[in-house]
């Protein structure tokens, strides 16, 4: 079995700005062999707020021939308690009408692919407190499967143990959480997006992924982090072991955040600037 992962695709009737990719993406995905595609969130400039935001990009999604399946990312549902767009009923409800479950499981042959929303992780709430028990319940009844989790956000940055790393990584608690219920299982990978760097490496066995964004990378106005920066996607291949390579496809531009702030997320150019006074 191959999966194509995508993520962080950034596309928008009205902030077309990363549009263009979309097609060499679509072509290469069409020509690459895989058996289903997951998109790991970021689908949209602004789904979290704009219907058709997601109703657009679940519009270009649709043109792939071969099965996809998506979780959210903070652009599409928001993000974290005080953060300028919290999750909330109404931005989860927006994401179920137009794009599906915003967590789910299926079963492929030996694997048990499992898609959760990292952003609901740190809400203690009932909402994050649901989806614990279902992943729980998901993981006890595998029946022996290997299990390959995709979500938005990965599990650290630069450390397993690291503190609070605010906006970029799952919470500690919640990241301990899912440390103990992958060490519990045959957790075979955790593949995510979110950083716009890509990269590879392990925890305790399991393979980690963090897939290339198909929109922009970010220059000075974030810090480096590990992996390289491309536009691209990620093949998994499923077979006795999980092995993933990281692609540059060819043909898609390599867009620059820092060069298109003002225009696609003025707010953050907000921060940026504020930070630099």
């Amino acid at each position: 079995m191959k999966i194509v992962q995508i993520t962080d695709t950034h596309f928008s009737p009205t902030k077309p700005h990363f549009n263009g990719n979309w097609e060499p993406l679509a072509d290469w995905i069409e020509q690459s062999g895989a058996d289903l595609v997951i998109h790991t969130g970021d689908l949209t400039v602004d789904g979290a707020d704009k219907d058709d935001d997601i109703s657009f990009c679940m519009g270009l999604m649709r043109e792939i021939s071969k099965p996809m399946l998506l979780v959210p990312g903070n652009h599409d549902v928001g993000h974290l308690p005080g953060s300028l767009q919290p999750v909330d009923a109404a931005r989860l409800e927006r994401w179920r009408r137009l794009a599906g479950p915003d967590y789910w499981s299926e079963d492929a042959g030996n694997s048990r692919l499992i898609g959760l929303n990292s952003q609901v992780m740190g809400f203690n709430d009932a909402a994050e407190e649901a989806q614990l028990e279902w992943l729980w319940k998901t993981l006890e009844s595998r029946g022996g499967r290997r299990v390959a989790m995709f979500a938005h956000k990965p599990l650290f940055v630069d450390d397993p143990d690291e503190g609070d790393t605010g906006y970029w990584s799952i919470r500690p608690t919640q990241r301990r959480r899912l440390y103990d219920l992958i060490a519990a299982h045959d957790v075979a990978l955790h593949a995510s997006g979110h950083l716009h760097w890509a990269w590879k490496g392990k925890y305790a066995g399991t393979s980690l992924v963090w897939g290339p964004s198909a929109a922009f990378i970010v220059d000075t106005m974030e810090r480096k982090m590990p992996g390289e920066q491309l536009i691209g996607a990620v093949m998994h291949h499923f077979d006795d072991a999980v092995a993933s390579e990281i692609v540059a496809v060819p043909g898609m531009t390599l867009h620059v955040l820092d060069d298109v702030v003002e225009e696609v997320y003025p707010h953050e150019a907000h921060k940026v600037r504020r930070k630099a006074g």
